[in-house]
C-alpha cells in the first residue's frame, strides 16, 4: 500500500541543495502561498502610518466642559429680549383722526403687552416709517391682540403707502399729558399693562453610547510578525492588543461625534430593538444651531466679505459676543484667507499680488505666510482654526456638495443661565457636554472586562470582553450666537 506524505513530496538529494522536491511546503488549502518559497523576504515589521493621527476628537475639549448630571434630562432656561416689540403686524385705517388699528403678529403665544399712551415705531418692510401713540388697545396679556395708532405726521399708513402686513412694531417710550393719571390720556382710563418677564426653556436628553471589543483566549496568545502602531502608543507583537485599542479609540471619538451630529426622535414609533418606548435621541451640536441658531450658506472668497459682514450684523441683533472661533473645514477656511487677502485690493497698499499680508509683511528671508489664524472685523474678534472632523475622509470630509457642514462659529467664554436643580443662575460655557453620575456610579466614561481571558475571570467563556459605556448629551446654550455653515 502506497503512503502519500500529507506535509509534501521529500525526494533525497546527492548534493546538499534546496531543490523544491525535498522543502516542506506551509501552502494553506485556498493556495494563499503563505511561505511557498524557500527564501526569507525582507520584512518591515512596524505598519505604516499613512492616515497619520486618525482620532477626531479634542473638539468640545477646546470650546467647553463636561459636568456631571443625575436625571433623564437637563433643562435650562434663557432670557428673552427686554424691549417690546411685534413682528408680522398687520393693520387697517380707522377712518377717524387718520388713526390705524394694527393687529400684533408673533403667533398665538405673543401676548398683548402695549399700553395706552405707549409711544410706537411702525416699520414697513420697504423700509418706510412712522411714529404714533398708542390710544387704544384690545386684548390687553392676550394673544392676537390690537392696538390703535394715531400716526404723529399728518398722514395714515395708507395714505404713506404702507403694506397691509409684513409690519414691524416696536415701543419705545410713552407720553402724557399734565395731571392725568398713567394709562389715563386722552379720555382713555385703561391701567397700564405690568410686563412680567417669560423665560424660554430648552432640554435635552443623553443618550447611551456602547461598544464591545472580543477577543478569544487563543487569539491572545497568538503572536503576530506586524508590529502594532496606535495612537494611544500601544506597542507589541499581540494583534488583540491593536484591535482592543483601536476599538477604544473609536469609541472616544464616537463621545463627541455622537453630540455633535445627534438628532431627537420625532418618529414617535417604537423602533427595532428598543421595546415599547420610542427612542428619545438627543439633539446635536448641528441640530441646535439649525433649530435655534443662525445658517449660513454658500460663503465664498468671492463674495466672502459682504456675506460676512451680514453675519456681523445679525450677531449685532444677538448677544453681540466679542471673541468667537471659527472651526472650519480646509476649503472654507481658504476662502476665508483669500477673503482676508484681497480687502482692499492692491490700490490701498494692503497687499502687493496677495503676498504682503503677514508677520513682517513676509520678509523674503523669511517663510512666506498667506494664511490667517485671527482676525478682527467690526467690533469682534475671530480665532480660526482647522476641524479635522469636517476634513476626515472617513466623516464629512468625503461631503462636498448640497447642504454639506462647512464650518462652525462658536462663541467663546461662558453664558449665564438659571440652573433648575441648584436654584440659582450660573455661569456655563456655551457648548458643555452633561454626563450621568452619581455617588455609586459614573457613567462619563466606563470600561470594564468580563471573561475568562486577560485577568477577567467572570464567566466560563474562553475570551476576553472589553466593554465601553457613556451616557451624555450636549448643552447648546444661547444658540442664537452661533453660526452653522452650510454648503449651497
Amino acid at each position: 500500500m502506497a503512503l502519500t506524505p500529507t506535509f509534501g513530496s521529500i525526494i533525497p538529494s546527492q548534493t546538499q541543495q534546496v531543490l523544491n522536491t525535498n522543502y516542506l511546503t506551509f501552502n494553506d488549502a485556498a493556495g494563499g502561498g503563505t511561505f511557498a518559497q524557500q527564501y526569507l523576504p525582507e520584512i518591515y515589521e512596524q505598519e505604516v502610518e499613512r492616515y497619520g493621527n486618525r482620532t477626531l476628537s479634542g473638539f468640545l475639549r477646546m470650546v467647553g466642559a463636561e459636568l456631571p448630571m443625575t436625571s433623564d434630562q437637563v433643562i435650562w432656561s434663557e432670557q428673552n429680549r427686554l424691549h417690546i416689540a411685534y413682528d408680522s403686524c398687520s393693520f387697517a385705517d380707522a377712518g377717524a383722526n387718520e388713526a390705524s388699528i394694527i393687529t400684533l403678529g408673533g403667533g398665538a403665544t405673543a401676548l398683548n403687552v402695549i399700553s395706552i399712551n405707549d409711544t410706537v415705531v411702525v416699520l414697513d418692510p420697504a423700509g418706510l416709517e412712522s411714529k404714533g401713540i398708542v390710544t387704544a388697545v384690545t386684548g390687553t396679556g392676550a394673544a392676537a391682540g390690537t392696538i390703535t395708532v394715531q400716526p404723529f405726521g399728518a398722514t395714515s399708513l395708507t395714505t404713506d403707502g404702507f403694506a397691509a402686513t409684513g409690519l414691524k412694531v416696536f415701543v419705545y417710550g410713552s407720553a402724557y399729558s399734565k395731571g392725568t393719571s398713567i394709562g389715563a390720556g386722552g379720555g382713555n382710563s385703561a391701567n397700564r399693562v405690568s410686563v412680567e418677564p417669560v423665560l424660554t426653556q430648552y432640554a435635552n436628553s443623553p443618550v447611551i453610547i456602547r461598544d464591545q471589543y472580543v477577543v478569544s483566549g487563543s487569539d491572545m496568545a497568538q503572536i503576530g510578525w506586524v508590529e502594532v502602531a496606535t495612537e494611544d502608543g500601544t506597542s507589541g507583537y499581540l494583534w488583540y492588543l491593536k484591535a482592543e485599542s483601536e476599538t477604544r479609540l473609536r469609541f472616544e471619538d464616537h463621545l463627541e461625534m455622537s453630540v455633535v451630529e445627534g438628532e431627537l426622535n420625532t418618529n414617535g414609533s417604537p423602533l427595532a430593538n428598543y421595546g415599547a418606548a420610542a427612542l428619545p435621541g438627543t439633539q446635536g451640536l448641528f441640530a441646535a444651531i439649525e433649530d435655534r441658531g443662525n445658517v449660513n450658506t454658500g460663503f465664498t472668497a468671492a463674495t466672502g466679505l459682504a456675506d460676512f459682514d451680514a453675519i456681523l450684523k445679525n450677531l449685532d441683533t444677538q448677544g453681540a459676543i466679542e471673541e468667537n472661533m471659527l472651526f472650519l473645514q480646509r476649503q472654507t477656511s481658504l476662502d476665508f484667507d483669500d477673503m482676508l487677502a484681497g480687502v482692499g485690493g492692491p490700490s490701498t497698499g494692503l497687499y502687493q499680488g496677495g503676498s504682503s499680508f503677514g508677520l513682517f509683511e513676509n520678509s523674503e528671508d523669511m517663510a512666506l505666510n498667506l494664511g490667517f489664524s485671527g482676525f478682527r472685523r467690526g467690533s469682534y474678534d475671530f480665532y480660526k482654526t482647522d476641524w479635522k472632523y469636517l476634513n476626515d475622509a472617513s466623516t464629512r470630509g468625503g461631503i462636498d456638495g448640497v447642504s454639506s457642514i462647512e464650518g462652525v462659529l462658536v462663541p467663546a467664554g461662558t453664558s449665564t443661565v438659571y440652573d433648575q436643580i441648584l436654584g440659582t443662575n450660573i455661569r456655563r460655557p456655551f457648548l458643555h457636554v452633561r454626563y450621568r453620575a452619581s455617588q455609586s456610579d459614573d457613567r462619563r466614561m466606563k470600561s470594564w472586562l468580563t471573561g475568562s481571558a486577560g485577568g477577567a475571570y467572570t464567566s466560563t467563556l474562553d475570551a476576553m470582553e472589553v466593554n465601553f459605556l457613556s451616557e451624555r448629551c450636549l448643552v447648546t446654550q444661547a444658540a442664537n450666537n452661533f453660526v452653522l455653515f452650510k454648503g449651497v
